[in-house]
């Protein structure tokens, strides 16, 4: 068992899965030779060579529409967004194609395909660069949006989704790409798509993350327990499409009280909808209303106010205090 970032381990899930199964493929801009612009590429082209590690024009939608069909075909395209914000003009072949070849052959095809890209701000980048949309995919019916918090659920994860039937698409938080390592098992591993983790247990209230917001979260969970004596159960959604209600009803009927956190912009986000399924199936059992701790709607800020738009940890205590405090 070895300790590396999220970065290596999506390195790793990658070559594990092209060893073992000659049918995935590898395509993107500048994923081959120069390695990717975030290196989650290394070592791939130099393994597997031009035919299953494809350097792409500039072109999303020639990305995406290229890797439907191979996925029609048989193969298992892993394609890379360069950012998730480039990934807009890709979204008519995702939206039209991808997510509808099994409702469209009423079953008889799939489009097992995965698109990756990192998203998210954490690393003063300009405009593009940091945008946090995964509500408009998990809005899509036919996609599972994944969206993994650590090295370890990140490797497990990616694995999932490359052999999943349909199509994935796997937001990948860059800010922590490289913020911490995790001891992740030398054996390949899965995680179940659609299955939430309680990664924290506590009586008093329930904090719902994912993403690199996750990291936050478990921050600002520490500081509570430590300064103000509140014990916080943390769950992190790791898949937002579909979602682990369950996991969240249960967390949430127990403490009676619940924090979503998330750096998508607040309207329509994916808090919404937690909040919702909660009001939904346990409104009875809140001792308050939902908080949110999200971003803004405004599009992210350029670096130099990127830290005033993203949740930071007096956002969520202050959040828990009011919630505690109703």
């Amino acid at each position: 068992m070895s300790e590396i970032n999220m970065a290596k381990a999506i390195n790793l899930a990658l070559h594990e899965a092209m060893e073992s199964d000659d049918k995935v493929i590898v395509m993107g801009e500048d994923v081959g030779v120069n390695e990717g612009v975030f290196r989650i590429t290394e070592g791939l082209h130099a393994r597997f060579g031009d035919n299953r590690v494809i350097d792409t024009p500039l072109a999303e939608s020639a990305i995406m529409g290229t890797a439907i069909g191979m996925a029609m075909y048989g193969l298992k395209p892993v394609t890379e967004m360069q950012f998730s914000g480039f990934a807009y003009y890709a979204y008519h072949q995702i939206e039209a194609h991808a997510a509808r070849f099994r409702n469209r052959t009423r079953g008889r095809y799939s489009c097992p395909l995965v698109m990756r890209a990192p998203y998210g701000g954490g690393i003063r980048a300009i405009e593009h660069h940091s945008e946090s949309r995964e509500a408009i995919y998990a809005h899509t019916p036919g996609l599972k949006v994944v969206i993994p918090s650590s090295p370890r659920n990140a490797r497990a994860l990616l694995h999932s989704a490359i052999q999943d039937p349909d199509a994935v698409i796997f937001y990948e938080p860059k800010a922590i790409y490289r913020l911490f390592k995790e001891e992740v098992p030398d054996a390949m591993e899965t995680f179940p798509i659609g299955k939430a983790q309680v990664v924290r247990q506590g009586k008093d209230i329930t904090l719902i993350s994912y993403g690199a917001s996750l990291k936050v979260t478990l921050d600002a969970s520490e500081i509570l327990e430590e300064e103000y004596g509140v014990h916080c159960t943390v769950v992190d959604l790791l898949t937002i499409a579909p979602l682990d209600t369950q996991t969240i009803l249960e967390s949430v009927a127990k403490t009676g009280k619940a924090v979503v956190i998330h750096e998508g912009p607040r309207t329509c986000g994916v808090g919404a909808e937690v909040v919702a399924r909660i009001n939904e199936h346990i409104l009875l059992y809140l001792d308050a209303p939902v908080k949110r701790v999200t971003g803004f709607d405004m599009p992210i800020p350029y670096f130099s106010k990127e830290k005033f738009y993203l949740p930071d940890t007096n956002r969520i205590i202050n959040a828990v205090k009011e919630t505690l405090s109703f």
